[in-house]
């Protein structure tokens, strides 16, 4: 099945090839989306025509099973709006669309294409998401690294500036597919790879300038189509990294407004003010909301205005078009309650009207459990329903550094946090669509510095790909790559070495990685594996006894019979416990297999815990 598909998704890329390469059409006259499908379920098509003084041109179309239903002519005079009825009899094909203005007429021709029938197999419980920087991963193909052509903005790679492009691209990801396989990941989430022709190069990709096009310094739009395939060849899903709430300010958006509610607050004189609490506040002032939701998010990321209806067309068309082309398995969407909920509610609908059950997780940048489950589809604390099936679990992210790393006894300190952030888990709509981890791209390292042991660290490891959720891991973990951002955002955004040309070592060879790196490594590696397929992790029940002796231990049961047994303790002393409390799920002479040693541990009435043990039984 899987080479099928990818034979599929291959020729229909040859296919591609020629015809996007164009940025415009005929008569020097571009259009968004660059092409579409027929036998699409949802029948509107929107077409966005820009080309100096067009708007007031008059379009027609002759073309069997299309018809324009509409014409949208906005405050500037280079766009204009085309709304397509796309009926279900409509064969793929190229048409010709003209336009005539006064005595003055054009035409472009533009492309329907045949859908292949390919559907994306959607991210679950099921999987372990693997995070890469695009940019800080793998240099696989050295002559995109200084491209000016096409950019107004060309930077140079340099690696010695943490807020620089150093070189990392699609070909550098592809290349080391084997290694993310071999660590046991069943999918990849990259941050955004489309253009982001920014001053100072915009390394990390949230300033997006063209919505259909990957950064020419990753690569290009084949380049990532093929890597998705080259990753399904190997069981592999791919996430794609999206940002609706905003653009970069060099988009060509800002430079020519289509219209003047196209952005919100289009001088750029109001910035967000951070505080996502006034979105679910029931005394929230209208001042405040607004500057919440339409504020810039910096002054180099204007706002979008998800209100306007054009806008929102736009955005859900380009969605729906980089599933249908690029066969992505799961969209993950940036900066989430930014945007204005009722119209991420309906792009959401109509993304899953294409693509039943396809998984879309929100950046909710919540510090509370409150705040985080109001996002969450049909749930009841919120009066709208988002329709947003998976969020991002940043409560127990930021616990995750004291929890595992700390030594107490202390009531809510130590592995008690967990216990009381998990308690809390009735908010939610549904915990297995919870996306959970133990830091990101955007925050401090889960290690903060390279440490002595990996006695804490492997016990924040195996809690992450044990406990409920979706398990995200950032590239580097298993290198153990440690940093604070309060130093520079580079620092937490490291390369990696030997994926760059020059390396002195390449820690992407178990011969290029320290004895404690390989340690890391084949932890994770053995888990991650160990996990796949593994329903009763993915899908069972949670049950967790308070540490109130610094012993955490919890299990996951499913179908009555099948159940996996976490017992750490989260101290730097030897526990001796009496396993009474523990009786509803483990009696003595029980016999459990452990994960991590393959011995077989025999529950005894009181048991001897040396520090940091860890244990997972089955």
């Amino acid at each position: 099945m899987n080479y099928l598909r990818t034979l599929i998704v291959a020729l229909a890329l040859i296919m591609s090839m020629g015809a996007y390469a164009k940025d415009k059409h005929e008569n020097n006259i571009s259009v968004e989306p660059p092409f579409w499908w027929a036998g699409m379920k949802i029948e509107n098509l929107q077409l966005i025509v820009n080309a100096p003084q067009i708007r007031d041109a008059e379009p027609s179309i002759s073309y069997p099973g299309i018809k324009i239903d509409s014409v949208v002519r906005l405050d500037s005079p280079n766009y204009q709006i085309i709304y397509l009825n796309v009926a279900s009899s409509a064969t793929p094909g190229k048409m010709d669309i003209f336009f005539k203005n006064g005595k003055k007429s054009s035409k472009i021709t533009y492309e329907l294409r045949k859908r292949d029938g390919v559907l994306p197999n959607t991210f679950t419980s099921e999987d372990v998401l693997y995070l890469i920087m695009p940019d800080r991963f793998a240099d696989g193909d050295t002559t995109n690294n200084n491209i000016t052509e096409g950019l107004d903005f060309p930077v140079q790679v340099n690696r010695n500036s943490p807020n620089a492009r150093h070189g990392g691209d699609l070909k550098g990801i592809e290349q080391h597919l084997d290694y993310i396989e071999s660590l046991g990941m069943t999918a990849i989430w990259l941050n955004p790879v489309l253009e982001n022709d920014m001053p100072g190069g915009s390394y990390h990709g949230y300033a997006t300038t063209n919505y259909y096009k990957v950064d020419p310094r990753f690569g290009t739009n084949e380049d990532y189509v093929n890597l998705i395939a080259k990753a399904h060849e190997k069981d592999i899903k791919v996430v794609m990294d999206m940002i609706f709430n905003h653009s970069g300010s060099e988009h060509p958006w800002m430079k020519d407004m289509p219209s003047k509610d196209w952005y919100n607050n289009p001088d750029g004189d109001v910035m967000t003010n951070f505080r996502l609490s006034t979105i679910n506040d029931p005394y929230a002032s209208k001042y405040d909301y607004e500057r919440s939701v339409k504020g810039w998010f910096v002054p180099s990321m204007p706002d979008l205005n998800q209100c306007n209806p054009h806008v929102m067309k736009y955005l859900i068309q380009n969605s729906i078009w980089w599933i249908e082309y690029s066969k992505i398995d799961g969209i993950r969407m940036d900066t989430y309650p930014y945007a204005d909920m009722q119209p991420m509610a309906q792009w959401i609908i109509d993304v899953r009207t294409e693509y039943p059950g396809f998984n879309i997780v929100g950046e909710c940048w919540y510090g509370d459990v409150p705040g985080t489950a109001y996002w969450q589809e049909g749930n009841s604390l919120n009066a709208n329903n988002t329709m947003l099936p998976t969020v991002m679990d940043f409560p127990t992210m930021l616990i995750a550094n004291s929890t595992f790393h700390g030594n107490t006894l202390e009531y809510g300190k130590g592995l008690n946090e967990i216990y009381n952030r998990l308690s809390l888990d009735y908010l939610y709509k549904d915990t297995q669509s919870v996306l959970t981890f133990l830091d990101n791209h955007d925050t401090d390292r889960f290690l903060l510095e390279m440490p002595k042991n990996l006695d804490s660290w492997k016990q924040g490891i195996a809690f992450l790909l044990t406990t409920r959720g979706i398990p995200q891991i950032y590239y580097g973990t298993e290198l153990l790559m440690n940093g604070t951002k309060k130093i520079s955002d580079g620092n937490i955004r490291l390369d990696v070495p030997g994926g760059f040309p020059g390396d002195e070592h390449n820690e992407f060879t178990a011969a290029g990685r320290s004895e404690l790196q390989n340690e890391a490594y084949d932890f994770i590696a053995k888990l991650a594996k160990w996990r796949k397929g593994n329903k009763v992790i993915s899908q069972g029940k949670l049950l967790h006894f308070m540490p109130e002796n610094g012993l955490y231990v919890y299990q996951r049961s499913l179908d009555g019979n099948k159940r996996v047994i976490v017992m750490m303790n989260g101290t730097d002393k030897q526990l001796d416990v009496d396993m009474k409390p523990y009786k509803e799920i483990l009696e003595p002479g029980n016999a459990l297999r452990d994960v991590i040693t393959g011995e077989t541990i025999t529950i005894i009435p009181t048991m001897t815990f040396e520090p940091r043990a860890l244990y997972i039984l089955e």
